[in-house]
């Protein structure tokens, strides 16, 4: 399992080091205190999970952020410093499956991390044969989507929602349930845009109106509901 960190810090660079030896030796760790250089690792050796400060040297972590969802769905955790609400915000959408904030426990980092790659393979989910509800195909054996016939860029964290909701179809999925199923019983204590800006952002790759939504239905003060769209 190869790790990429993309950090300018380095002591936040030692520390993660440390954390990963101590609860996850087995894991490679690959390491970068340069964007140009993180990119040109990412593509070079695969990584299976990126780690990113949003502000590496040579580039600026929100950019750096988008040329990675851009050319990979490899899942993004992103560092982000404590009480930066907006770069939280920002970060999520920008295509980051997750955040954690420094300081971080010992231990949190890594579970975080085996968490994210966790819902990359998103567990629990037994369909055998492609789903198809009206204009949207999901194959779970080979994660890929299709709206209308075009195929739908998701990151690991878009697609662990959809299909959550597309499992549920008919019902109402809790937001609590949501952020369980996807993040992880810790997630339940985070900000609550965590979910709101991955719906937001999983609305727009399906065309989904945002103003007037068809396909990812809010359910006011229960959470959403999958409706079948059009062919």
């Amino acid at each position: 399992m190869k790790v990429l960190m993309v950090l300018n810090d380095p002591e936040v660079k030692r520390t993660m080091s440390l954390c990963f030896k101590l609860y996850w030796p087995e894991a490679t760790l690959l390491s970068s205190t340069e964007g140009t250089e993180g990119m040109e690792m990412l593509v070079r050796e695969s990584p299976d999970v990126v780690v990113l400060d949003l502000v590496p040297s040579g580039m600026d972590g929100f950019e750096l952020l988008s040329k990675i969802r851009a050319l990979s769905n490899v899942p993004v955790m992103v560092v982000t410093p404590r009480c930066e609400e907006m770069e939280k915000i920002r970060g999520l959408e920008l295509g980051a499956d997750d955040y954690i904030v420094k300081p971080f426990s010992d231990g949190e980092l890594v579970a975080r991390v085996k968490a994210l790659l966790r819902r990359a393979g998103v567990d629990g989910l037994t369909f055998n044969a492609p789903l198809a509800q009206g204009g949207l195909v999901l194959d779970f054996r080979s994660r890929a989507v299709t709206h209308r016939g075009e195929e739908i860029n998701l990151s690991p964290t878009e697609y662990a929602i959809l299909s959550q909701l597309v499992s549920n179809i008919g019902r109402t999925v809790s937001h609590g349930s949501l952020i369980e199923k996807v993040w992880g019983e810790e997630a339940l204590r985070k900000t609550p845009n965590l979910l709101r800006v991955h719906i937001h952002r999983l609305r727009g790759k399906l065309g989904d109106p945002q103003d007037n939504p068809q396909i990812i239905i809010t359910v006011p003060g229960r959470g959403y509901k999958f409706n079948v769209p059009a062919s």
